[in-house]
Order: C-alpha cells, then sequence, then structure tokens
C-alpha cells in the first residue's frame, strides 16, 4: 500500500465521486478537475470496456489523486483493478471469495451491505468500513441512523442516489464517514470537455463536510 494512503477511504474527503469512463481519454482530465477541486479519491467504475485504461491512466499521470475501482464483483477483478493501479477497492455486495480477494489485496476496501445482517457478518470477519449500497433505495439515513446504536463499529459510505441536496443529512450521522456520488461529473460535461464546471461541482461537494 502506497505510504501517502490513509488506512481508511472514508476519511480522504467528504464525498467520493463514482465515475463511468465511457472514453478512457478523458480520465486524466477528469480526474486532474475533481483533484483541483479538492474530491482526491476517485471510484472509477467497472462497468464500461474503458475502466482499466482509464483507471492506469489516472494512477500514473494525475498527482495527488488517489484512483480506486468500483463496481468490483469478482476476485479475478480485484487482481486486474489493483495491477492498473487502483488504490481502493469497492464492491456493490460480497461474497466469502470476494472478501478474501479483497482482504488479500494489500489496499483498503469497502464491500457492499443494505442489510444488518450483512453488517454483522462483515463484523464478524474483522472488517468495519463498508459501502451502504444503494443508500437511497434500502432506508436512507433513517435505516443508518438506526444501525448506529446496536452497531456502533461500522462506518459507511452511503452510495446510491445521494443528491447535494441529501448528502449533508447523511454526513450529519455519526456512522458516515463519506458519501458517494456521481453529480459532479454529469455526463453532459464530461461528454463535453467542461473540466471548469466539473472543478466546480466539485469544489461545491468538498465543501459538504464542513456542514457536519
Amino acid at each position: 500500500m502506497p505510504e501517502s494512503l490513509p488506512a481508511s477511504v472514508l476519511d480522504l474527503a467528504p464525498v467520493l465521486p463514482v465515475v463511468v469512463l465511457q472514453d478512457a481519454t478523458d480520465a486524466v482530465p477528469l480526474a486532474r478537475a475533481l483533484v483541483a477541486g479538492g474530491l482526491p479519491a476517485i471510484e472509477v467504475t467497472l462497468r464500461t470496456p474503458a475502466a482499466l485504461e482509464g483507471l492506469r491512466a489516472i494512477a500514473e499521470g494525475v498527482p495527488g489523486a488517489v484512483p480506486g475501482a468500483g463496481t468490483v464483483i469478482t476476485p479475478e477483478q480485484v487482481a486486474g483493478c489493483v495491477a492498473a493501479g487502483a488504490r481502493f477497492l469497492v464492491s456493490p455486495g460480497w461474497t466469502d471469495g470476494l472478501l478474501t480477494a479483497m482482504t488479500s489485496a494489500g489496499v483498503p476496501f469497502l464491500p457492499g451491505v443494505s442489510t444488518a445482517s450483512e453488517v454483522v457478518a462483515l463484523l464478524e470477519r474483522g472488517v468495519s468500513e463498508m459501502k451502504f449500497f444503494p443508500a437511497q433505495a434500502a432506508g436512507g439515513t433513517a435505516y443508518l441512523r438506526s444501525l448506529a446504536g446496536p452497531l456502533p463499529r461500522a462506518r459507511f459510505c452511503p452510495t446510491g442516489g445521494i443528491t447535494p441536496e441529501s448528502a449533508p443529512e447523511y454526513l450529519n450521522l455519526p456512522n458516515v464517514g463519506c458519501v458517494g456520488g456521481s453529480w459532479m461529473v454529469p455526463p453532459d460535461a464530461v461528454a463535453a470537455g467542461d473540466w471548469p464546471r466539473i472543478e466546480r461541482l466539485a469544489r461545491e461537494a468538498a465543501t459538504l463536510g464542513a456542514r457536519r
């Protein structure tokens, strides 16, 4: 694990941008805009053929960026993402095989959960930091608030349906370290190469943590 990387993904920034790359050539200017706006951690989702190439480009070409891989669902993807330069991993859910691969990868990871039983199962395995997904559909802030009492060791990055308006409510919860979202990387801005707009949206997102 790179020495400069904090042990916790949850403490890098209040908002974790969730990026879907259609064109790997957008990766570097997009990442530079996000970093300039105060969001160094960048989750590149494995939803497109451009994802790994874009992840590698960010890792090699954007100082200050902390690129990670999202939508990781197989052990084979874990190895490929780390080889491409991923410095953290995020999954929408988990299995024993996937959890074993992520635990052995040498980088921080956030396995996805949406129920109390899944949270308890991860705590039993020594994992206390998780992705809560899909956040809004799975119960939102009310559900996370209800978990804080019986499961105080669990910390979350809620992702899924979160907006600039709802993010502060999540961030005010004691068991939330950061939130994931894509509102600061609107597809039309990426397609147009409007990096100043993305930097501005990132800067606005980065200030949400001050509302805690």
